[in-house]
């Protein structure tokens, strides 16, 4: 049966979602748990790709367990959570696990993610790892503006890490805007169809030096007809970055009541 897996992950000590060699990723470290407990090897596709340091506090992962091996270790899918839950660190939750049709898909089926950046400009201990400092005041109805020019279906390869062989650099963004989340606290949040390549961290990198005034709002229509990547800024670190949501179509997968935070 395939099994669509709700989860989320302190990205700081993993060098992203994707095994890769000699690195230890969170692919690895959840498809270890799962043959632990189910005594086969699995291979688990998840709905992206977060890069190092980066976090998620919604991310939907398919694989396929053999009916009779799934029946012979646990009774249901919530003990099957309950029990992968303690296997796995503390730095990743398993959420829920579904039964799902046989040709669902957690990457190639979502029709819209979302992604937080946060940033802060105080020193403090407890975001370290888990937002970006900044320094120096930052003018937020600037970076507002400029955030409003990326609202559009259109070419977003001035945001795309070079090299990558990403293919079409057209994306469907459905938000772009900046929230003050605290006192000396802030968080963009963007939703699209689908994301490039490094796109959320260039965009963040972008928009903080119109904050600073290096940059006008409306230059961002000037960076995305570029079409390349030296026209924007440069990349944000990866710690403030956390995947928070990904939407299916309804007759594919609904979240459960213990998806979105």
């Amino acid at each position: 049966m395939r099994v669509f897996l709700e989860l989320s992950y302190d990205g700081t000590h993993y060098h992203g979602w994707q095994r890769q060699p000699e690195c230890t990723t969170v692919q690895e470290v959840l498809e270890g748990a799962m043959e632990r407990l189910f005594g086969q090897s699995f291979s688990v596709m998840g709905c992206g790709r977060t890069d190092t340091g980066v976090h998620a506090r919604y991310f939907v992962a398919h694989t396929v367990i053999d009916d009779d091996v799934f029946r012979g270790r646990v009774s249901s899918m919530q003990e099957a959570t309950m029990k992968l839950n303690g296997m796995l660190p503390k730095d990743i939750g398993l959420k829920a696990m579904h039964q799902v049709g046989a040709k669902a898909h957690a990457r190639f089926d979502a029709v819209e993610r979302s992604y937080a950046y946060h940033v802060h400009s105080n020193k403090d201990p407890f975001l370290e790892g888990k937002s970006t400092r900044i320094f120096g005041e930052l003018n937020l109805e600037a970076m507002q503006e400029a955030a409003a020019h990326l609202v559009q279906k259109g070419d977003f390869a001035s945001f795309c890490k070079a090299g990558t062989g990403q293919g079409t650099t057209i994306c469907d963004v459905r938000e772009a805007r900046w929230e003050q989340t605290g006192a000396h606290q802030w968080a963009f949040h963007i939703s699209a169809d689908r994301f490039l390549r490094n796109m959320v961290r260039a965009v963040v990198g972008t928009l903080l030096e119109v904050g600073r005034g290096k940059r006008t709002p409306e230059s961002m229509a000037d960076v995305l007809a570029a079409a390349h990547r030296s026209a924007a800024g440069k990349s944000v670190l990866g710690c403030g970055l956390y995947l928070t949501k990904v939407i299916y179509p309804a007759e594919v997968f609904s979240p459960s009541d213990e998806g979105y935070l």
